[in-house]
């Protein structure tokens, strides 16, 4: 299926976010050090922490570095606990917003949190508030340039649920968290090239801004993704590709 992107908000916001190095590299660590602890700290037995790596890696975080993230997962490094908490709330015009969060320090972290929100138009809420609206997805994209059924086929054959053609000519795929690894290393071995691959929270329904609506929202995002303990922002907000062109 032809068209625009079904998660191009979401791409947006990764690229705003990956454009401040020093968070990403925080942001990357802290989920190798949460992966490792909460499964096998081998990568081969591990997928979301082999993904992780992964990810390390193509933002050009040292080795070193993600060795002692896996060394400080299994208790032999320094730091505190680091805990995984997830807050909801919503922004300008009603759009829901999720935030996942790693900290040592909840209070800190929700105090915050609910700062951002109430300084832009927002409000935190309360668990479930508008999770129901999220659905945790495998997302890759393959570059434009490659046949179209070349694509599905090996994407099909691997797992893949869904994939949708964009404006640009890239190639937008949908899998299961459980079989997106799967998928990503069959397009890998078959030499398509990804310009992206994360497992990630896609919206059922969307909430289109207008300029104005859009530039509060903006401003939200960049608050939320600035601070320290937040990993990643999602959202249902349906900002038009040239709005946020003018804006950014």
């Amino acid at each position: 299926m032809a068209g625009h992107s079904k998660w191009a908000n979401i791409r947006h916001r990764k690229g705003r976010q990956d454009a401040k190095r020093s968070k990403i590299f925080t942001r990357l660590i802290r989920e190798i050090i949460v992966a490792a602890k909460m499964g096998d700290p081998t990568p081969e037995n591990n997928p979301r922490l082999r993904n992780a790596i992964d990810e390390a890696l193509s933002n050009n975080v040292p080795k070193d570095k993600i060795k002692q993230a896996i060394t400080r997962a299994t208790g032999g490094g320094e730091g505190g606990e680091l805990l995984e908490v997830r807050y909801e709330g919503y922004g300008p015009g009603g759009v829901a917003v999720m935030v996942d969060c790693m900290t040592d320090n909840i209070n800190r972290t929700v105090g915050e949190v609910r700062h951002a929100f109430t300084k832009h138009g927002g409000n935190l809420g309360t668990d479930g508030s508008v999770a129901f609206i999220f659905t945790k997805r495998g997302v890759i994209t393959v570059a434009a340039g490659y046949d179209e059924d070349e694509v599905m086929n090996v994407s099909l054959e691997a797992g893949a649920e869904d994939m949708n053609t964009n404006d640009d000519g890239s190639i937008e795929i949908a899998t299961d968290p459980d079989t997106f690894f799967a998928v990503k290393e069959a397009l890998n071995e078959a030499g398509f090239e990804l310009d992206q691959a994360e497992v990630t929270m896609v919206p059922s329904t969307q909430v289109e801004l207008d300029e104005s609506g859009a530039e509060k929202m903006l401003k939200l995002f960049d608050r939320l993704e600035s601070l320290d303990d937040v990993q990643n922002v999602y959202s249902n907000a349906d900002i038009n590709d040239e709005i946020i062109e003018k804006l950014t």
